[in-house]
């Protein structure tokens, strides 16, 4: 029985993996896209700023 103990964690975690790619695939794309990838551009374009000033400040 220990070849069972063994094995049940990587199956576990193989079917939690799996089950994560199907949601992020199928979360891709949809009504919502647009507003997914505005919020990542202002993210970017936040970080992005935030680096620049900071880059100024060490001059």
């Amino acid at each position: 029985m220990d070849y069972v103990s063994a094995l049940v964690p990587p199956v576990v975690m193989a079917v939690f993996f799996i089950g994560l790619v199907v949601t992020i695939v199928k979360s891709q794309g949809g009504p919502n896209k647009a507003k997914e990838d505005a919020a990542v551009d202002l993210a970017f374009g936040r970080a992005g700023s935030v680096q620049q000033s900071t880059s100024n400040n060490d001059d």
